[in-house]
């Protein structure tokens, strides 16, 4: 018998342990799809496993009775489709073929709940080698989760937080690991912690990420809510990716988080917007945040004047740069009272003139634009560069915009910078407070911002020049005086040795 006692590092060691099973094979953008469907299986089956064991000691050997009892629970695995009925054909040939029919059964089973969410990963690939490669690979693999330490069940688990962090930590880790291609599905915790306080998310709200990728930055909203409303529930998420098996990971992130009041739909937010009303409109919400791909090429933008939801009325984004696709779709997606937006920007996003120029100057103009927050360089996978948060509101307090320099508050690492919880909270106090700080922030009015040709570059606000200190000459000159009488002494005594060694000075 397993000691009860499990541990979140001792689950995250053992999964990426599973990894080594890939690398030097295949490339973690390939393989992390595998792994992290067979996390998820491998969690269902076992919570499958502990109920199913829960039951027939109730009501003692009547597979019927139990099965009929077991269609009632979170997810439907048909019979021969766990990872367990998977493990024990291990060692035979068609393990590829085995793992995809039993992941299309589950699928099958459950209706709706995970409709297409195994449709972009097939574990009978190529990508894997030869089929005799294949299937030692596969084999490896599901002797790693069978693993006692990588025991999910729920009486020996007790959180489903556990699991659910799992998933995030091998995501960072593919994210760290995957160089330029990890924006697609990743945003850094420390980056999603900072937003899902600063929009302060309520008991009630409806909260969208158009861009969601793996869904950690709507997962923190609402966290945010159970944290501060006494662990409740009462909110709904909802959100669009554009890449099938993101999209897939989503899905099953969400459900190994707990979070099944979600709606993420599979498509490209800016051409086909899938979250639309009964009427065909596109649906409100009252937190919309994103992180969405920066200076997105080839966006949209030969159908956008035509946009027949009107999200580009205010002019259409360049050709070759999404971001303002991104930004207007998600304000036409506000609730006209209780709307807020935080989305992350690359700085370009500030300035650059010509039609983003014009589109931003009827932002500011409308009095949306709230805060301009200025981030560390270095904090996203695949970019160097720094990158800004823009914070919208739909109903403001003033008719002012907060600038915010936080460029220098990071911990420096190998490849990444972090913000720090002390980062996070000066950022947050800064937001609450709205009121001007030296060499951190400015609350500017919008005639300000008008004279400086709706240019948003927080340098124009926030002036962070260091002014060098006055240099003392006289103090410097005598330790100059020191320093010579020192090396007076050193020469001579230099010379009484040289003489008593008997050289010549």
């Amino acid at each position: 018998m397993m000691n009860n006692k499990i541990n979140q590092d001792d689950i995250n060691k053992a999964v990426w342990g599973a990894c080594d099973t890939f690398r030097g094979t295949v490339d973690p953008s390939i393989y992390k799809d595998f792994v992290l469907t067979m996390l998820f299986l491998k969690y269902i089956s076992d919570v499958h496993q502990d109920k199913y064991d829960e039951l027939k000691k109730e009501y003692g050997d009547s597979p019927e009775l139990i099965n009929e009892m077991m269609d009632t629970q979170s997810f439907k695995i048909p019979v021969g489709a766990t990872f367990w009925d998977l493990y024990e054909l291990r060692n035979t040939a068609g393990n590829g073929s085995r793992i995809d029919q039993a992941l299309h059964a589950i699928e099958e089973a459950n209706g709706t709940k995970l409709k297409n969410v195994f449709q972009d990963i097939s574990f009978n690939t190529d990508k894997l080698g030869d089929e005799k490669q294949k299937n030692d690979i596969l084999r490896h693999l599901m002797e790693d989760f069978g693993k006692p330490t990588l025991s999910l069940r729920p009486s020996r688990v007790g959180s489903l937080d556990v699991i659910g962090n799992a998933y995030e930590y091998l995501i960072k880790h593919f994210a760290a690991s995957s160089g330029k291609s990890a924006g697609e599905f990743y945003t850094p915790p420390e980056v999603s912690d900072l937003l899902s306080i600063i929009l302060e998310p309520v008991e009630g709200d409806t909260i969208c990420d158009p861009a969601c990728g793996s869904g950690s930055l709507l997962m923190k909203c609402g966290k945010q809510i159970q944290k501060n409303f006494n662990g409740s529930k009462q909110y709904a998420l909802f959100g669009q990716e554009a890449i099938g098996s993101t999209w897939s990971l989503a899905k099953m992130n969400m459900f190994l988080h707990g979070e099944d009041n979600h709606r993420i739909e599979w498509g490209d937010t800016i051409r086909n917007p899938k979250l639309q009303d009964k009427d065909g409109g596109l649906l409100h919400f009252d937190v919309v945040t994103a992180n969405p791909p920066f200076s997105l090429d080839k966006w949209g933008h030969e159908n956008a004047a035509d946009d027949h939801f009107g999200r580009f009325r205010r002019g259409v984004p360049p050709k070759t740069k999404g971001d303002y696709a991104f930004i207007s779709h998600m304000i036409e997606t506000l609730k006209p009272q209780t709307g807020r937006m935080g989305v992350v920007v690359p700085h370009g996003v500030l300035f650059r003139a010509s039609t983003e120029g014009t589109i931003r100057k009827q932002l500011i103009d409308e009095n949306l634009l709230d805060t301009v927050i200025g981030l560390p360089e270095k904090l996203f996978f695949g970019t160097g560069i720094p990158a800004a948060i823009l914070l919208f509101k739909k109903q403001k307090s003033d008719s002012k915009v907060l600038f915010i320099d936080a460029s220098s508050g990071f911990k420096s690492g190998k490849n990444q910078n972090v913000l720090t919880a002390e980062n996070i909270q000066k950022i947050v106090d800064t937001v609450k407070a709205r009121t001007t700080t030296d060499k951190y922030s400015y609350l500017a009015t919008l005639q300000e911002i008008a004279e400086n040709d709706y240019n948003l570059n927080i340098p124009r606000y926030v002036d962070t020049f260091e002014e060098e200190a006055e240099i003392d000459l006289m103090a410097i000159r005598g330790e100059r005086l020191a320093l010579q009488a020192k090396l007076g002494e050193l020469e001579a005594e230099m010379t009484s040795y040289l003489e008593e060694l008997g050289y010549g000075v």
